[in-house]
């Protein structure tokens, strides 16, 4: 862990002139409205409670932070209490922290003010266990035994991706994690593969809740598993929906189907045998419902080859295509065919809502657009969402609503890209050793800014990590940062990696997480500099060098990071012990954010986004200091120094 210091020096940089302060103002400020159309009284979210957490900030000290909820009257303030005494003299306003002298453990409670009345709310509390670490809650975990393939190759498990969902219904995230044999493969590679778990764990719990053994026919690997985490039924309870096969053991212990088939081929690949799709509970992993796969295989050679790489390419997503209720969307193909199958959960069965395949003639030009991830939100602001499709978009209906024709391509990003730009963009990078990376606007396709290159460009990365720049940034493998303007950024920054991004300190840029290490931008001396190391863990994915899951899981509106240890026995949830002047909604309440953390298992992950412009410049737009501007339950108010 680097030395705290260094925080302050980053902030002193960030602000430079300007100073913004969450203030209540005296006359009403004027709100900054995302650029989506959501109907936020008909969308059907979870209810989250407060998200109370406490990390140990020092061996002195405990950091306490929690959620401002937009149900919270913007006059709301808080107590906190360890072990039922109250800790503050009074009530904690304008943030979502308290700091407790404290070397010990306990339990700890918080609970809002509003008018000088304390309000009674449940789900509030976190035990703070004695000898907590620094800085991360540890979780342990489970290993499953070590195995051996039918050729006599020897294996072992390693946590790879994570989802977060509360299983059950106290308003609070379970994690979801799925185990990744030694040996698994990409889809491109021969060979066979141990089975795929899927764990449930609750902190503050020393046992699993649940396992899933996908079983024997389900191949291991980033292209096989796509598994969402949500509650689609709005019964408080998150489900899990992934693909199933014979052999597919739920969290009760039964059975989906054949348990003595065995359709894997000399080569390790599955061509053959029926494939499912299974709603697990969340809060026992029993299979609730399991119906056939939407669109079967086939005929593998349909899909671009003989061997079953195209054909076993699996996305996945969730999505509120009507505007009030989230249905869960399976994709199938991208390299060539892409299909999508888009379901509604009613509690007892899957209805399905829509397909779209790009083998139909009116489809054509559709196909070959995927990348190896998708992004999902309501780009053309009708307040039901699209699937943005890698070069292409998904209607909330099931139909085209549009395609560049740019082709295939590793990563992207959607949000808005300024707060003075109109809705939603994506930025893009393509393999199609011509067109570099994209920026365009996500509800028609337009392109507004190119940086054609002539090699592969596999990488690209969107964050707004100079607070001297408008907007947020871009830029991609041989491709140096560009501002929305589409011009390059002055001064040759350097040392910017592509792989993830996490708002991290205490200020509204954004920083980079690669690896086991985050960094931040010092835009005087244009390089980013490593201010946090999470040691004795270590990243997945290969040189994707990405953690389990990264997002707004507690606490305030920063986020966290979950990492495996080295020795894969644990995971580590780290949150930011850093002092901010700021609180904000928490993001899950956005929907293209949560969806965002919903997808970040899918394939290649990519870090969270909200439907709204989150940065620096939010400091600018306060054209009227002595009014302010409302952005997400805080007013932002401008001071010149």
């Amino acid at each position: 862990m680097l030395k705290r210091s260094f925080y302050a020096a980053a902030a002193t940089v960030s602000a430079l002139a300007f100073l913004a302060c969450p203030l209540h103002a005296q006359r009403e400020p004027t709100p900054i409205n995302p650029p989506t159309g959501y109907d936020f009284s008909k969308l059907k979210m979870e209810r989250l409670g407060r998200g109370a957490i406490a990390v140990r900030q020092s061996p002195d000290e405990v950091f306490v932070t929690w959620r401002y909820l937009s149900r919270d009257a913007r006059n709301t303030s808080f107590n906190v209490y360890r072990d039922g005494k109250k800790l503050n003299a009074e009530p904690v306003t304008e943030v979502t922290y308290y700091v407790d002298r404290n070397r010990g453990g306990g339990t700890y409670a918080v609970k809002p003010v509003v008018d000088g009345k304390e309000l009674e709310e449940p789900s509030a509390e976190y035990r703070l266990p004695e000898n907590a670490p620094v800085g991360y809650v540890n979780i342990p975990l489970d290993r499953p035994a070590d195995g051996k393939a039918p050729n006599g190759e020897a294996y072992n498990y390693s946590p790879n991706d994570a989802s977060a969902g509360d299983v059950d219904g106290d308003g609070e995230f379970e994690i979801i994690l799925k185990w990744d044999p030694s040996n698994s493969r990409d889809n491109a590679h021969d060979g066979y593969t141990g089975n795929v778990y899927l764990d449930c764990y609750k902190l503050g719990r020393t046992e699993k809740m649940w396992r899933i053994d996908l079983g024997r026919n389900i191949r291991a690997g980033a292209h096989y598993t796509q598994f969402m985490v949500y509650d689609l039924d709005g019964d408080g309870i998150a489900e899990v929906v992934c693909k199933t096969a014979d052999g597919t053991v739920d969290g009760t212990g039964k059975v989906i189907g054949d348990a003595d088939a065995d359709y894997r081929t000399p080569q390790g690949r599955i061509l053959t045998g029926p494939e499912y799709l299974t709603v697990f509970s969340g809060k026992t992993g029993a299979a609730l419902e399991t119906i056939p796969y939407e669109v079967p295989r086939g005929n593998p050679r349909d899909w671009g080859d003989n061997y079953g790489n195209r054909c076993d390419r699996f996305l996945a997503a969730v999505g509120y295509l009507d505007g009030e209720r989230p249905s869960v969307i399976l994709c199938r193909g991208y390299y060539t065919r892409a299909y999508l199958a888009a379901y509604d959960w009613d509690g007892q069965h899957l209805v399905k809502r829509w397909t779209f395949d790009s083998d139909l003639p009116e489809n054509r030009g559709y196909a070959g657009q995927g990348n190896h991830n998708l992004r999902v939100g309501d780009v053309d602001g009708d307040g039901r969402d699209e699937i943005v499709y890698g070069s292409c978009t998904i209607d909330d209906d099931g139909k085209g609503l549009y395609t560049t024709g740019l082709g295939h391509g590793d990563a992207m990003h959607l949000t808005q890209f300024a707060w003075d730009m109109p809705g939603l963009q994506v930025w893009c990078c393509h393999e199609n050793k011509r067109d570099g990376a994209t920026l365009r606007d996500a509800a028609t396709g337009k392109i507004l800014h190119q940086v054609r290159r002539s090699s592969d460009v596999g990488r690209c990365m969107a964050a707004d990590i100079d607070p001297t720049n408008p907007g947020v940034e871009m830029w991609a493998s041989g491709i140096p940062p560009q501002t929305v303007k589409g011009e390059a950024l002055p001064g040759n920054p350097r040392g910017l990696s592509c792989n993830m991004a996490v708002w991290w300190d205490d200020d509204l840029c954004r920083e980079l997480l690669d690896g086991n290490t985050v960094s931040k931008f010092n835009a005087a001396q244009g390089v980013c500099v490593p201010v946090m190391r999470f040691e004795g863990c270590s990243s997945n994915n290969g040189t994707k060098s990405t953690p389990c899951l990264q997002g707004d899981l507690f606490g305030d509106w920063r986020e966290e990071v979950l990492m495996r240890t080295g020795d894969n026995r644990s995971l580590r949830l780290y949150v930011s012990t850093i002092p901010t002047a700021y609180r904000f909604h928490t993001f899950l309440e956005d929907p293209v954010y949560r969806i965002s953390l919903a997808t970040e298992n899918v394939a290649y992950n990519q870090p969270t986004q909200p439907g709204f412009y989150f940065g620096p410049d939010l400091i600018f737009k306060a054209a009227k200091p002595d009014r302010g501007v409302l952005f997400r339950g805080t007013v932002l108010r401008v001071y010149v120094r």
